[in-house]
């Protein structure tokens, strides 16, 4: 095979299905991966170009969009227009540098996240090499073979080959809401785009059935790649934690400019100071008070915990939810593949003869099957060949079935859904080979499975008639039958009997499927109609899917964290509350059906919301009135989904997550979150980390503000007592620059407390500055004051200059702010342990570095005529290191009165979970 010449603007919806396979030199059965590799070499990745990035100049502006640095700015023209050139320069140098933080880190943020994008990639079921393979939908290359269903986006133009009940959504495309009927014949060539029902278009979504189609267009060629919808511009990192920080900004920038222009009108009309003299001490006062670095490190702090949380298969998709998460008091979850190993494997088979368990678990198919006594299986396995009903009833569930089980490196996988998986695996173990089936027994129509209906049908030809074969959820079929097949014959239905069964079966956590069928004549198409009346029961088959042992220890983490953790299946109750009480969730004395929630008024579901932790039989749609329901309560709560049906659900809840190996990319696009393994234990890690952000972001702006404050609460005394001021707006700037960039960034790399999930979940309207940082800030201020004056006023008294007194303070300043760094690591733990001492590899990193950016700039010449500094003696540090010592301990001994007071120094939670603290007192 060869690749074809491509011919520009061909009609694909205009030729028919044969014409459109010659152009493409393919067949019915795809390509071989050979032709595929040489076909992408020479058409390229499916891939549309993404939308261009800022320049980098705009980029490197945007960070100057900023009241707090505006304000510094003003102050560095004005020192310019004063003469005083070098403060002038100096300014603009620390705004300068600043910025260009904020902009390094941006450039890192937007290819964070374009690795997002790309680790979102939509999944492809394609035909190569005559099977049945999920590749990414990037290698797609026309003359594929493409199989997609109900909740699926379409990954390239497809011209359709088979559809059954096939509907896509191309509101994306044509502005239409209403979903398009599809089928396999040619269309007029001058049709318009709506119009052309024998295509399938990149980017729509399949809302019902099941289709294959002819990959034709790819990347750029597609429909979609003509227009600009699909192109994109960066996300931005604006979430309301950076909002709020900016608010606070202002105020910040408001007080303080108003503080320096009363100081400075003080310090004239009060002390007769000349005006340019208290000019350039206001702006000292200014500069030293603004935290310049604080919206750098925040978004660092953001970003770091993005990418954690990627490591963690938690792929964060839009940045306020890294907030939110920190918030949830409620996972609604689904329990297939997220609850448990989503390794269904057929263990009891009940037909009309009776019991038969299976030997055996997981994909391989090996395995016995052996009669059930009294519950026990007989030590002497069966002779297939004497069950006949045995064999029927596994054949018909190999038929009326999607899936296929194939051998690859080495382990057996499931190519489908695995629990239609389990009936081929089930099969095989009796020698029945699936494709052997298949190949003999020819589908002539379908009716694939829909959540709404919970049934899939197929039609057959078997011994010279039609059959219509059927497979669901037990209680649907039970609906559906009027009889049962009993030693070959049909005889009347006891559905009390067989009702008794599945609750056996569901008792013991099995997943119950029906298996039924009936002959049909003169059925070309099947309809709804065709199989919800008249079918014989051939039995029920019992599925085993363990829970995960993680997902176990997780629902003990959620427990402990104030988090209920409420599971969603469209399992029976009674199979629910089974997995429920082996994952060991708290209410497991009954579950709500989805027939009980659709009787049910909202005041009603919100009245028994927090009382009931599984809900069963329950489809999609009620998911929404799930989430509203608890969100009225007050609660906060992550929602997973997988399907299309999902979406609302999703977009309802306060964090949605949807599955990134099972999840429709429907289900992708309206999360928040997509899990790449689909695991509960991830959502939990992701709480732990969204928790540990938080908290990293209050460390950091609590360790921030004091430097900022105790610089500017010692100008300003300095100013009101008519004195000499102890730090120059030059010496403020540099301490404001390397506090920022060395310590300020080392406790965005902290690890999480101990207690961060034995805490209950934090309200996210609390004030990101409670009562209790609002304290520690000021009362740290005031000890850096302390320390400031007093290095100030000691060096002046035995005889030091003005500059060797300032450069005493300045290093003061910056060694009490190291030592506070370390109290900093625990916001009232104590940290007189080892570990809090010493177990934190980046904060001795920085402290380390603040030491040699602090001696370089108190002896190197150049530093000295810059900033006015002078060399120290030993005995200067002597005294310093001691201060900076006495420092930490009185903040440890502050954290032990207040531990002792029974504050707890974190927001409080919602539902009357507030921690008692400062905050309430």
């Amino acid at each position: 095979m060869t690749t074809p010449n491509r011919i520009k603007n061909i009609a694909w919806h205009a030729l028919a299905v044969d014409e459109a396979l010659t152009s493409l030199d393919s067949t019915t059965e795809g390509l071989d991966a050979r032709e595929a590799e040489h076909r992408l070499a020479t058409h390229g990745l499916n891939q549309l170009k993404q939308a261009q990035a800022r320049p980098w100049w705009q980029r490197l502006l945007v960070q100057f969009n900023n009241i707090l640095m505006l304000v510094l700015i003003m102050a560095s023209i004005a020192s310019l227009g004063l003469g005083h050139t070098l403060d002038a320069v100096v300014i603009f140098g620390v705004v300068l540098i600043i910025a260009l933080i904020g902009f390094i880190q941006e450039g890192k943020a937007e290819k964070a996240l374009e690795s997002i994008r790309q680790m979102l990639s939509p999944q492809a079921e394609v035909l190569r090499d005559r099977k049945r393979q999920t590749i990414p939908a990037e290698e797609l290359v026309p003359g594929d073979i493409v199989l997609v269903e109900s909740g699926d986006r379409v990954p390239a133009d497809l011209r359709l080959l088979e559809a059954r009940r096939f509907r896509s959504d191309e509101a994306s495309l044509t502005g239409e809401s209403t979903p398009v009927d599809k089928q396999t014949g040619a269309v007029a060539e001058d049709a318009d785009l709506g119009d052309r029902s024998s295509m399938a278009y990149a980017s729509t979504i399949v809302v019902q059935g099941n289709a294959r189609g002819l990959v034709v267009e790819t990347a750029a060629r597609t429909e979609i790649g003509r227009i600009s919808e699909m192109l994109r511009g960066v996300e931005q990192l604006k979430t309301p934690l950076l909002r709020q920080i900016d608010r606070a900004g202002q105020i910040l920038a408001f007080f303080i400019l108003a503080a320096a222009v009363l100081t400075g009108a003080f310090g004239v009309l009060v002390h007769g100071q000349p005006l340019v003299d208290m000019f350039m001490a206001a702006v000292g006062l200014a500069v030293a008070a603004i935290p310049e670095g604080m919206p750098a490190i925040v978004t660092i702090g953001l970003a770091l915990g993005v990418q954690a949380m990627a490591r963690r298969n938690a792929i964060i998709r839009h940045l306020p939810a890294v907030e939110t998460l920190g918030s949830i008091s409620t996972i609604f979850s689904d329990k297939t593949g997220t609850l448990t190993r989503n390794e269904m494997t057929a263990e009891t088979i009940w037909l009309p003869e009776g019991a038969i368990h299976i030997e055996g678990t997981g994909f391989a198919p090996t395995g016995s099957f052996y009669w059930l006594k009294d519950g026990e299986p007989e030590t002497t396995a069966l002779d297939l060949d004497e069950v006949h009903a045995l064999r029927h009833f596994l054949k018909t569930g190999v038929l009326c079935n999607d899936a296929e089980l194939a051998k690859e490196e080495g382990r057996w996988q499931i190519q489908g859904d695995p629990t239609e998986g389990a009936l081929v695996v089930a099969a095989a173990k009796a020698g029945l080979d699936a494709r052997t089936l298949r190949s003999n027994h020819s589908r002539h129509d379908a009716i694939p499975f829909e959540s709404e209906r919970k049934y899939m049908a197929t039609l057959h030809e078997e011994d010279g008639e039609r059959m219509l074969m059927v497979k669901g959820a037990p209680d649907r079929l039970l609906e559906m039958c009027q009889r049962v097949r009993v030693h070959g014959q049909d005889s009347e239905l006891d559905r009390e009997l067989w009702e008794e069964r599945i609750q056996e079966l569901s008792s013991r956590g099995l997943r119950v499927l029906a298996l039924a069928e009936k002959p049909i004549h003169d059925i070309h198409e099947l309809e709804d109609e065709h199989a919800e009346e008249g079918l014989t029961l051939l039995g029920l088959v019992g599925l085993l899917d363990p829970p995960r042992e993680e997902a176990i220890e997780s629902v003990k983490e959620c427990l402990a964290a104030g988090i209920r953790p409420v599971m969603i299946t469209g399992d029976h109750a009674v199979t629910a509350l089974a997995i429920a009480k082996q994952l060991g969730f708290a209410h497991t004395e009954r579950a709500i059906s989805g027939r009980e929630i659709e009787a049910m008024s909202d005041a009603e579901l919100e009245a028994i919301i927090l009382e009931v932790d599984v809900f069963a039989r329950a489809a999609p749609e009620h998911k929404l009135r799930l989430v509203k329901a608890m969100q009225a309560r007050g609660g906060i709560c992550a929602m997973t989904g997988d399907g299309v049906n999902d979406g609302p659900a999703l977009k309802r809840a306060d964090v949605g997550v949807a599955m990134g190996i099972q999840g429709t990319e429907a289900a992708k696009e309206a999360a928040e979150m997509v899990l790449a393994d689909d695991n509960f234990a991830t959502i939990v890690g992701a709480i732990r980390e969204g928790r540990k952000v938080y908290d990293n972001i209050r460390k950091t702006i609590t360790f921030l503000l004091p430097t900022n404050g105790g610089q500017g609460l010692a100008i300003m005394l300095a100013v009101l007592a008519g004195t000499t001021l102890p730090v120059t707006p030059l010496q403020a700037l540099w301490v404001n620059m390397v506090v920022a960039v060395t310590l300020g960034l080392a406790l965005a790399f902290e690890g999480a407390e101990k207690d961060i999930m034995i805490r209950p979940p934090r309200d996210p309207d609390a004030s990101l500055l409670d009562l209790f940082l609002l304290w520690r800030v000021v009362f740290v201020s005031l000890l850096l004051l302390l320390g400031v004056f007093g290095m100030f006023g000691w060096i002046l008294h035995h005889g030091g200059s003005e500059m060797l007194a300032r450069t005493g303070a300045v290093n003061m300043l910056v060694m009490g702010s190291a030592a506070y760094l370390i109290n900093s690591r625990f916001l009232l733990r104590s940290t007189l342990t080892r570990a809090g001492l010493f177990g934190s590899r980046p904060v001795w990193v920085s402290i380390g570095t603040i030491v040699l950016l602090q001696l370089g700039w108190t002896y190197l010449p150049f530093m000295q005529v810059i900033f006015a500094s002078e060399g120290l003696t030993l005995g200067h540090w002597g005294v310093i290191l001691i201060s900076s010592l006495a420092i930490y301990l009185v903040v440890e001994l502050e954290k032990r009165v207040l531990r002792a007071r029974g504050v707890s120094g974190y927001p409080s939670a919602k539902q009357g979970q507030d921690q008692p603290g400062l905050e309430h007192s």
